[in-house]
């Protein structure tokens, strides 16, 4: 597998984990300093993340992707953009349909990658 399709399968199965709560998944592709920036602005740590999923403040229902695009690999970092609907209650919302872009950084860490950084918005 190169590594572009590597990092476009770590993509995958963070949305396979989010739907899934595998919490052990999640903490395996993402990388300690992981961070998420949420359409709100909001920065959350790896850790606050995963436990929001397994608590299910944030219940992620069903993640369709639509669109893989602007896959970038310079040496140990890459990046993409994904495009995926989100079915999702997310902090005591009802549940709702989202068109969720995901701009994502990825590192690579003794030979492996991980998912350093991820920024949401709609498209």
């Amino acid at each position: 597998m190169t590594d572009e399709d590597q990092i476009i399968q770590l993509y995958r199965d963070e949305n396979e984990a989010m739907v899934a709560k595998n919490i052990n998944k999640l903490n395996e592709i993402l990388a300690p300093t992981m961070h998420l920036i949420h359409m709100t602005g909001y920065v959350q740590p790896k850790l606050e993340w995963i436990d929001q999923i397994q608590n299910e403040e944030m219940h992620y229902f069903s993640s369709t992707e639509n669109k893989i695009k602007n896959v970038e690999v310079n040496g140990d970092t890459a990046s993409l953009v994904g495009q995926n609907q989100v079915r999702a209650s997310v902090w005591g919302s009802g549940v709702n349909t989202w068109p969720l872009e995901m701009k994502m950084e990825f590192m690579k860490q003794n030979g492996k990658w991980i998912i350093a950084s991820q920024k949401a918005s709609t498209y």
